[in-house]
């Protein structure tokens, strides 16, 4: 298992990640306490997977008081590109032919990935995906700010 889950205290935790970043931390807790409750069923990552947690979208628009709609809020949450790893099954990153340089991201990192990108899945009110190693595009120092481009 390399959930090595544990921010530093120099990392920045975006408030759409705040909500993933506890839920995980109970997570992780409950699978060590042995804890059955409805988050400790997150899936483990098998293979050569890797869990994100997706960010909760904003009621409203950046710097205004003007509401979203039910549509665009799903559209935006649906086609993100942005997420935080949280685990990663025991052969990601792996294979010496396809990654010589090593791991391209690591538990903590916030990644940019393509929309629709992997299985989606919910457990409480955050939206989780299951996706391949390569599948990871890029590691985001401070994900604030970068939204898909439509």
């Amino acid at each position: 298992m390399q959930t090595n889950f544990k921010y530093s205290e120099n990392v920045v935790i975006p408030r759409e990640f705040t909500q993933q970043y506890d839920h995980f931390s109970k997570v992780l807790l409950d699978r060590i306490t042995g804890d059955n409750s409805e988050e400790a069923n997150i899936p483990k990552p098998v293979g050569y997977r890797v869990l994100v947690a997706l960010p909760q979208v904003s009621d409203s628009y950046e710097g205004s008081s003007i509401l979203k709609t039910e549509k665009e809020k799903k559209l935006q949450y649906v086609m993100s590109i942005i997420g935080l790893v949280l685990d990663m099954g025991e052969q990601a990153y792996n294979d010496k032919d396809r990654f010589p340089t090593g791991p391209w991201c690591k538990a903590g990192d916030y990644v940019m990935f393509r929309a629709n990108t992997g299985t989606r899945f919910k457990v409480g009110e955050v939206e989780y995906r299951l996706m391949n190693d390569d599948s990871i595009e890029a590691v985001v120092a401070n994900p604030n700010g970068i939204i898909r481009a439509y």
